[in-house]
């Protein structure tokens, strides 16, 4: 999107103030942009509609945390955790502690929450720019002159590089986790097979296999080959005449899960998004720690480093995971003290 308004000028609907399960305030709502609005790959979207959640204390420091492409405003902060994306990492007490700084977080465009959605495979193509656009347009509406931080891991990190480019002086530091500054090509390669399997389900009429073969696919890129070893070494089962192995039943129980809350048009989207990515890292003066996880097979640890040494004021921050891509959604120990010294200065 190319036709930010510099002021808060925008209409919004839906907005409500609350307390979540710790008496914390809370506000949410969907900011309205009316007319039509430029992306950066040239399509166009009318009547572009933008939810976003804000928790914490009232005139705390706003921290905004964005995660993979099925993450959601709901980042913590809820009275059941399993409806927050990121509880270990975001809440009280945790890293990024919501006790201390407000968070901040969006439907991402084009995604399967209150956002613009994709509602069919020909949406336009969205970019990890227009993400951190429509973040400004927020920043905007709710008169927030500039974050703490972003935290974004995955996809969320990429938007947070492309915010950091765009807006240095909306941001006073980037919290990376798990992205880079491009897509790796083996990666494309594969989300690039998921995708295939997902037009071909749309183009058949069984969208929702499809869909569930393309995230099984996928869970197999987000962990390590140490933890599928050490949780799945056990033997097939018959199950209706046919032999099925435990990683399997795994990887198909979570691809079931994935399509009766997501969108195929939204997995389109989002996915290819991740391969467009591209920013420009010596544009990018942001203080910036990146956190790169030696088991992660999406972004390997080569392409962090490099960016990193390209990035004015990078800082590298390497860790171990079994739980590899998925690092970020895990490590709550081994992430406290890049948040801290991210946050509130070295330990």
């Amino acid at each position: 999107m190319s036709n930010v308004e510099p002021l808060a000028a925008s209409a919004h609907v839906g907005e409500r103030a609350a307390t979540h399960a710790r008496d914390c305030p809370l506000r949410e709502g969907v900011l309205e942009i009316p007319g039509e609005v430029e992306l950066r790959h040239g399509g166009r979207l009318e009547a572009v509609r933008i939810a976003w959640r804000l928790v914490g204390p009232a005139g705390a420091p706003v921290v905004c945390a964005l995660g993979g492409i099925s993450a959601h405003r709901r980042v913590c902060g809820t009275d059941d955790p399993r409806e927050s994306w990121w509880p270990q990492i975001a809440g009280p007490g945790r890293p990024l502690d919501s006790d201390r700084f407000r968070v901040l977080s969006f439907d991402f465009l084009g995604g399967s929450g209150e956002s613009t959605p994709a509602p069919s495979a020909a949406f336009p193509s969205i970019s990890s720019y227009d993400q951190a656009e429509s973040l400004l347009r927020i920043l905007n509406h709710l008169g927030i002159k500039s974050l703490k931080a972003i935290a974004g891991g995955s996809y969320g990190g990429m938007v947070g590089l492309a915010f950091g480019e765009l807006y240095p002086e909306r941001v006073g530091h980037l919290i990376v986790i798990g992205a880079s500054d491009r897509a790796h090509p083996m990666s494309t390669a594969w989300r690039s097979i998921q995708r295939r399997i997902v037009r071909f389900g749309i183009e058949s009429g069984r969208a929702a296999p499809a869909i569930e073969l393309a995230r099984a696919l996928a869970m197999t890129t987000y962990r390590s080959s140490e933890e599928f070893a050490a949780r799945f070494a056990g033997a097939p089962t018959r199950e209706d005449g046919t032999l099925v192995f435990p990683v399997e039943r795994y990887l198909m129980a979570r691809g079931r899960d994935y399509a009766e809350r997501y969108r195929p048009e939204s997995f389109l989207c989002l996915s290819e998004s991740i391969d467009l990515h591209r920013v420009d890292t010596t544009r990018i003066f942001v203080p910036t720690s990146a956190v790169a996880v030696r088991e992660d097979l999406l972004v390997p640890l080569a392409d962090v480093r490099a960016m990193v040494a390209r990035l004015p004021a990078g800082r590298l921050y390497e860790i171990s995971s079994v739980y590899g891509h998925d690092a970020f959604l895990k490590e709550t120990e081994a992430l406290r003290a890049i948040f801290h010294g991210a946050l509130e200065g070295p330990a």
